[in-house]
């Protein structure tokens, strides 16, 4: 099953990391965040990516272009050029880097990479956040629910404390808690070939054709109780970095 990441947009709201770079580059630990969730896709045995590029996409094709080089350990023959790669720490990843334009919305960018996927289920995420979601578990609930769409669910962090008020009283404070209710999409997707017949032309991923496979009841949730953080803003990006360098960063799924 394929993994296609929308990172194509420009990402104004974290504009002090993004005039130099796009989003998905933006380094958590020292590594793209894009890095951070195909690690997380590769831990669960789906290696095979189709990423979609848009705004400063140049960056993010130079990566992977770069990354053979760089993680590999190698031997130059001089004389005749020749460039001998050994087998070192890299990962099983096929990786398929698409521009799909400056100023494509979401699904404008997903039709544009249509081609690259065939006729089989497909996966697909944001390129700007992370989560432990079970992306084994989420597969095998697409298939046993036999819908065209499946979106993960999520609670997001809320923002600002919290108080719980009796009367005057304040009963309870708690620090920017999980919302008690009221669930978003939190991305992570398993999709059905027959969703492109959903999109009618450049338009946002989630407006028309999710609205759409809703009312068609072609789309369920599968509830994720657990981590969840996309990287909007400044603080986000903090919040991240410091959940990383506490050792076990809750989204690291993976040993190494």
């Amino acid at each position: 099953m394929k993994v296609v990441i929308l990172a194509g947009g420009v990402g104004t709201r974290l504009s002090e990391e993004t005039d130099v770079r796009p989003k998905p580059m933006v380094e958590i630990g020292h590594r793209p965040i894009l890095w951070h969730i195909m690690k997380h896709y590769s831990y669960y045995g789906f290696d095979d990516f189709v990423i979609c590029v848009g705004y400063k996409g140049e960056q993010i094709k130079r990566y992977f272009t770069e990354a053979a080089s760089t993680v590999n350990d190698f031997t130059v023959d001089f004389a005749t050029g020749a460039i001998e790669h050994h087998r070192s720490n890299v990962p099983p990843w096929r990786v398929t880097v698409v521009d799909t334009g400056l100023d494509s919305q979401t699904a404008g960018r997903l039709m544009k990479v249509r081609d690259h996927l065939g006729d089989e289920p497909f996966m697909m995420t944001y390129g700007d956040g992370v989560a432990n979601v079970d992306l084994r578990s989420l597969a095998d609930f697409h298939r046993d629910h036999g819908k065209l769409a499946t979106v993960t669910a999520v609670h997001p962090r809320a923002r600002f404390g919290q108080l719980r008020l009796d009367g005057n009283v304040v009963e309870r404070f708690d620090e920017k808690p999980q919302m008690d209710e009221g669930w978003i999409n939190g991305g992570y997707f398993v999709l059905e070939p027959k969703i492109f017949e959903y999109i009618p032309g450049d338009v946002d991923w989630a407006r028309e054709p999710l609205e759409k496979l809703a009312s068609d009841g072609q789309l369920v949730a599968n509830r994720h109780e657990g981590f969840w953080q996309c990287m909007d803003m400044l603080r986000d990006k903090l919040l991240l970095e410091s959940l990383w360098d506490s050792g076990s960063p809750p989204w690291r799924v993976w040993e190494s």
